[in-house]
């Protein structure tokens, strides 16, 4: 009988190995748990932060295009009012001619 508290001995010592492996891996996973977790939290952060920046250069992008283009249609305007002034009978004559064709494109 010696030998069956033996064995007890050496089963009750790798149960008690198996739950310590057990409580090892459970440790084990709630830290890999909180590393992906700040991971995901600083991932997500920055992401954010070249999103926020990526909008800001677009707006600005945006802005600078949009006064390029104003400035481009004061300058047409300009062009053409002082035309006008020039040749009001050539002016004249080309509105005319140009509602002209719109009013058949409208047919159309």
């Amino acid at each position: 009988m010696a030998t069956a508290a033996g064995k007890a001995a050496n089963a009750s010592r790798a149960d008690s190995d198996l739950e310590a492996d057990i409580r090892q891996l459970k440790a084990d996973i709630e830290k890999l748990t909180k590393q992906l977790a700040k991971t995901g939290e600083h991932g997500y952060g920055t992401a954010r932060r070249a999103a926020t920046e990526g909008v800001e250069q677009l707006r600005a992008q945006g802005e600078a295009a949009f006064d390029t283009l104003r400035s481009n249609a004061k300058d047409i305007e300009a062009q053409v009012a002082a035309s006008v002034r020039e040749k009001p009978v050539t002016s004249l004559a080309i509105a005319a001619g140009v509602g002209f064709l719109f009013a058949l494109l409208a047919r159309r």
